[in-house]
């Protein structure tokens, strides 16, 4: 790359060269100075001084820059402890600012507080006051009603009497008569009907005008029997008197019917204006018991604002045992006495003792049914033993001893004795055996003393063998050399009655041997 070859060559491969670069550098030295000063030229010494001169305007910049980099670590130095005392000062103030403001704030919403609890009890208080006031204006609405009672059945019943006593009344008179004029006592003169306005914008209106509307209605009444009353409707052949009688009863009649009506009309006004009065009761009395509802109510409330008062604490942060939340709501917090959160403490521990107690014994109590279940087992097994030692005694074939042991009642006492008689019986043979033992003892010396002897006897002979070897040698010598039968015939006679006398003692030896042999193994 050309570009990076002439920036390399040319300025050391970087665009910009700082001074602590340039005087890291030393100047390179002229190329003639390994000759001897008295072989340069002018020019060389020239050269020389010059670069002389370089060099000392080098070593000055480069003390110059020490002096400035030391001078510049103790401004730094300062610098930065004067940064970190007025960071240090800053903290302080800002710590003392956070705990005014916060103590401010806790004032100011002490304040708060005071002033919504006195705000709260104000509203209450007037609340309370102005249902009173309702009550009050209530209680005076609600009246207590009562009707006297009307004489209207009175007056029916007294109507009714006056036609039963009709037939009494008029007994004298003829049957034809008496229906006619009870059909005349029953007839009705027509009135004309007066229509009455009634007063529908005061329910609770006055009803004394009934008494004059009854009385013109009476006068009507009486104007319009005046014209029945006249000799012409009276029947054929009856006395005026009884006419005039009859028409006073009828009169009678006719008056206590209107009043009938009118007592009846007065009754159902009564009934209503009654009704509308239960109505407006009952209205009332559900509004009083919602005021007294509502009542009781701010008594609540007032209660509670008067136990539950808002308390403010200094909770240290992470000692609150409430679960962490970004913004702490104490709203459902309560304070404690330090004796009850104690007691609840030694009530807890108490019932993890009693827990732990319990634990115990289940456990115990598993182990002791562990080891039932292993006693169980145990003898699970152990029946299985006995069924498998009755099945073999079942299979097994039966002895001697098994049929002794069957048979004979008292078995160990057999026992006993037996071996009480093995016993005395092993006591004889012990003592058998010692005499046999101090028989075969003295055999055994005598034995001993007789193959001493034969030994002896033995050693002799072997010593006159020798001698007779020797003698036989010289003897076959002398024979050969004599050369006479008679002579070797009688030598080999003594000689063969030698040889059964040595193969006769060697049988007895062997025989001694043998029987020495027995008694030993007798005696051990």
């Amino acid at each position: 790359n050309e570009r990076l070859r002439a920036l390399n060559d040319m300025m050391g491969g970087v665009l910009e060269v700082k001074k602590e670069d340039i005087l890291k550098l030393d100047i390179p030295p002229p190329p003639f100075i390994s000759k001897p000063e008295h072989a340069w030229s002018d020019e060389e010494k020239k050269i020389f001084r010059e670069y002389e001169e370089k060099v000392k305007e080098l070593n000055e910049e480069k003390e110059n820059y020490r002096a400035l980099q030391n001078e510049l670590k103790k401004l730094e130095a300062s610098i930065q402890e004067t940064t970190q005392s007025f960071d240090e000062t800053v903290c302080r103030l800002s710590e003392r600012k956070v705990k005014i403001e916060m103590v401010i704030y806790q004032e100011e919403l002490k304040i708060v507080n005071l002033v919504y609890a006195l705000l709260l009890d104000e509203e209450l208080d007037t609340r309370e006051a102005g249902l009173h006031n309702f009550l009050t204006k209530k209680e005076k609405e609600q009246v207590s009603y009562h009707l006297e009672c009307c004489s209207w059945e009175m007056c029916n019943i007294y109507n009714t009497n006056l036609e039963r006593g009709f037939t009494k009344e008029f007994a004298n008179v003829p049957a034809d008569l008496l229906d006619e004029l009870f059909q005349l006592y029953k007839q009705r003169p027509t009135i004309p009907v007066t229509e009455m306005l009634l007063d529908t914008a005061n329910p609770y209106r006055d009803c004394s005008g009934s008494a004059e509307d009854y009385k013109n209605a009476l006068t009507l009444l009486m104007k319009a029997m005046d014209e029945l009353d006249s000799s012409e409707h009276m029947p054929n052949g009856l006395d005026l008197s009884v006419w005039e009688y009859f028409c006073l009863a009828r009169r009678n009649k006719m008056e206590s019917e209107e009043l009938v009506k009118w007592k009846a009309l007065t009754l159902a006004e009564m009934q209503a204006f009654l009704q509308r009065r239960m109505d407006d009761n009952k209205k009332i009395k559900s509004e009083i018991e919602d005021i007294f509802q509502e009542l009781t109510w701010l008594q609540e409330e007032k209660t509670k604002l008067q136990l539950n008062l808002t308390v403010q604490f200094l909770l240290k942060q992470g000692q609150v045992e409430l679960e962490s939340t970004d913004i702490l709501d104490y709203s459902d917090a309560i304070l404690i006495n330090k004796s009850v959160i104690e007691e609840l403490n030694c009530s807890i521990m108490a019932q993890g003792k009693k827990k732990i107690a319990s634990m115990v014994e289940y456990k115990d109590f598993s182990k002791g049914i562990f080891q039932l279940e292993w006693e169980h087992k145990k003898m699970t097994m152990q029946i299985e033993d006995l069924n498998q030692k009755a099945r073999d005694i079942l299979t097994l074939p039966i002895s001697k001893d098994r049929q002794l042991f069957l048979t004979v009642l008292n078995y160990d006492g057999h026992i006993a004795h037996h071996i009480s008689v093995m016993e005395q019986t092993l006591g004889i043979m012990d003592k058998l055996h010692k005499k046999n033992v101090k028989n075969l003892q003295k055999r055994i010396k005598e034995l001993e003393k007789c193959i001493s002897l034969k030994e002896q006897e033995n050693y002799e002979l072997s010593l006159e063998l020798k001698e007779m070897l020797v003698s036989v040698s010289e003897r076959r010598h002398i024979s050969e050399a004599a050369d006479t039968q008679r002579v070797s015939e009688k030598i080999a006679k003594q000689r063969y009655q030698e040889i059964l006398k040595q193969k006769h003692l060697r049988g007895l030896v062997k025989e001694q041997e043998e029987q020495f042999e027995i008694l030993q193994a007798k005696a051990e």
